[in-house]
């Protein structure tokens, strides 16, 4: 059979086997049903008025409040005209409106974490000309700034020793509201919840205790789960948070389906939220459908993706979107399974948006640099190198240490698979430099593969669009032969 494939810009044509199997999120398994246009309006008042585990915000909110909206950046949920973002932040408005709170009392805060900080476009685009226009210019609208000391504040740490900083605007609020989206996320489960918050309106020194070789290459982290060591961290952080405000986030977190059209909404109190939110979410992205563990999986990278453009191009981002697809089907995945993915991989670093990875890829090349985990010792290093904090607080570039999350997530393509082909690269000698093998063309890998690592008749499971729609994390269609639940639980037979 003939499929395309992204790459670069375009797509690269492959040739494969008759019986090649084919899953596109939302397409080979339908979605649950989203909720309709029309009806919208009555699921954000309905949730809005039951929040699960807390009171109502009417009955908190007053005249004189303080309330600080934490709303993801570009990298999570949609921006359409009924984004969650938008629809959620609307009607909520109006309930605290009507509860007396003023407009000047209203603080809205970008939860990029270490992502870059959003610009005036992204703004517009998260929130809607409507909200954008009310506020924006009002200075009501501000991204986090991990750096800016003087509004972060060190909580000191969780019982588990773990540091906790936290945005002081969001801290001295008498009303945090986190507004999530609770979609399939490779790095411990759900987005949404309590990761918003650990992750979103923190620092490096505290992200720097989950996003690291020591917590994300244990045998709990792979395949995505909710019940990683990770995932416990996010909770023990965020909750800590809470104890040291005060009172808890009022949440707001919509489950998204393929195009971030809203599944369901939920609101309250995070710790009992969530729990109702993922059994929702799981009919949506642990999809069980898989007959057969597959030996080679087939799927390309375009160059602009999820992080920005030049993710599918930089050496390092490539590692990353290569084990963030491990994570997400390695239940489906034999014991040899073999990766095969397009990539321009021309060298286009993207050097604005990601300063400090040319100079890491560098690094890694020399001075006994075997794995990528060995380059965690430098992760203090990077995280406080002046002119790359400089270039993340105000050129709009990613924080140094989210390299490091980077490279401890790329280790783990390595850590489950035979090997991995690049194919169609440009300068092949960046993908070489990651450990990956490069070849011409899909036919050409696939040969390659059968004939040292597959044997000829391998199972093929190919993944168009896999960059270009929502993901899901893949399973057997019998649970009983995952290797782990979508909570961490393994199968008595894995031991």
């Amino acid at each position: 059979m003939k499929l395309a494939f992204e790459y670069g810009h375009g797509t690269m044509e492959a040739v494969l086997p008759d019986n090649t199997d084919i899953f596109i999120p939302g397409e080979t398994v339908k979605d649950p049903d989203y909720i309709p246009e029309g009806k919208l309006k009555e699921a954000y008042l309905e949730s809005l008025a039951h929040p699960i585990g807390m009171p109502v915000l009417s009955e908190v909110a007053h005249k004189g409040s303080k309330v600080a909206f934490v709303v993801p950046d570009r990298v999570k949920g949609g921006e359409q005209p009924t984004s969650h973002r938008k629809l959620s932040i609307r009607y909520i408005l109006e309930e605290l409106y009507a509860a007396g709170v003023e407009k000047k009392d209203i603080l809205f805060i970008i939860s990029n974490g270490l992502h870059p900080r959003s610009k005036e476009a992204d703004a517009k685009a998260i929130f809607g000309e409507e909200l954008f226009s009310q506020f924006w210019h009002t200075g009501q609208i501000i991204s986090h700034d991990s750096e800016d000391q003087e509004h972060m504040v060190n909580l000191g740490t969780t019982r588990r020793g773990d540091p906790v900083y936290m945005n002081k605007y969001v801290f001295q609020s008498d009303i945090p509201i986190l507004i999530g989206h609770v979609q399939g996320n490779p790095y411990g489960g759900y987005s949404g919840g309590y990761k918003h918050s650990a992750t979103g309106i923190t620092n490096w020194q505290s992200i720097a205790s989950h996003h690291v070789p020591s917590i994300m290459h244990r045998k709990d982290f792979t395949p995505v789960n909710g019940g990683s060591l990770m995932r416990t961290k996010f909770d023990e952080i965020s909750m800590y948070m809470e104890e040291k405000m005060g009172h808890p986030f009022f949440c707001c977190d919509a489950v998204l389906d393929t195009n971030s059209r809203q599944i369901a909404v939920f609101s309250g109190y995070a710790k009992e939220m969530m729990p109702e939110s993922w059994k929702v979410a799981d009919k949506r992205t642990y999809v069980h459908w898989a007959e057969k563990k597959y030996d080679v999986l087939v799927f390309g990278m375009p160059q602009k993706f999820h992080y920005g453009d030049g993710m599918g191009t930089n050496p390092i981002m490539m590692m990353q979107a290569l084990s963030a697809q491990v994570l997400r089907f390695k239940r489906v995945m034999s014991d040899n399974c073999v990766i095969i993915c397009s990539s321009l991989c021309n060298g286009f670093f993207h050097d604005e948006l990601w300063p400090y990875l040319r100079e890491m890829y560098e690094m890694f090349q020399h001075d006994y640099m075997n794995t990528l985990p060995d380059m965690n010792r430098y992760g203090e290093y990077f995280a406080t190198n002046e002119e790359y904090i400089r270039k993340y607080r105000f050129t709009n570039a990613f924080h140094p240490f989210h390299g490091f999350s980077m490279i401890s997530c790329g280790h783990i393509a390595e850590m489950n698979t035979s090997a991995i082909y690049i194919v169609g690269a440009q300068e092949p000698g960046y993908a070489r430099g990651m450990g990956l093998k490069t070849r011409t063309c899909f036919e050409e890998a696939l040969e390659d593969a059968k004939k040292k690592y597959v044997g000829e008749n391998p199972n093929v499971l190919a993944l168009p669009m896999t960059f270009k729609k929502a993901a899901v994390h893949l399973c057997m269609k019998n649970p009983q032969d995952d290797c782990m639940d979508a909570y961490g639980h393994c199968h008595p037979c894995m031991g």
